[in-house]
């Protein structure tokens, strides 16, 4: 299938805990990367003000954004089954989810979780050969997703990975205290 746009080797995927520091790790964002903008508990005004924002941030560092749920605004692309003219791309935890994306004509697919992550707390991680085993032989371009960062991105991706995605990855380094309080970088 021939890509609509080029499909960024680097990605960020966004939600509400960022808070702030949202900011920060769009500048760390090489140009050429892509956004996964999600925040689906913001509400509906605020997600659509904060979208445009990520945008603009996009538009002047060359970075591809595609919004997650109800689109709130044009991007380039969608990540899930909403209609689109750009990039599509997909979330998978299981072969069947992988397949849903070749069905829906999806562009990436994210498989995850890679490693243990935060975002997924109670869920190990299901490692780079089972991740890459979910998606392999579809066509689609693999991101591996879950407790990513340059470091494993560079020993795995010899092993038929696009690209890597992550939220920590991208944050300001913490820098974390024996009585719990923590600097930010």
């Amino acid at each position: 299938m021939a890509r609509r746009n080029p499909i960024p080797t680097r990605w960020l995927m966004t939600d509400e805990r960022m808070g702030d520091a949202l900011w920060r790790a769009l500048t760390r964002l090489p140009p050429g990367s892509g956004v996964v903008f999600r925040h689906y508990a913001t509400p509906e005004g605020e997600r659509r003000a904060l979208l445009r924002r990520v945008k603009r941030i996009g538009l002047s560092r060359r970075l591809v954004v595609v919004v997650a749920g109800k689109a709130a605004g044009r991007a380039d692309g969608v990540h899930g089954p909403a209609r689109t003219f750009g990039i599509r791309s997909w979330s998978a935890h299981s072969r069947g989810e992988a397949l849903a994306g070749k069905y829906a004509r999806a562009d990436a697919l994210f498989v995850s979780p890679v490693h243990a992550t935060r975002s997924h707390e109670n869920a190990s991680g299901i490692g780079p050969a089972r991740a890459l085993g979910i998606g392999r032989g579809l066509g689609i371009p693999i991101i591996a997703l879950g407790g990513m960062n340059e470091s494993r991105w560079r020993r795995i991706r010899r092993f038929g990975f696009h690209g890597w995605a992550a939220i920590d990855a991208w944050m300001p380094t913490i820098r974390r205290h024996p009585d719990g309080s923590q600097d930010p970088e």
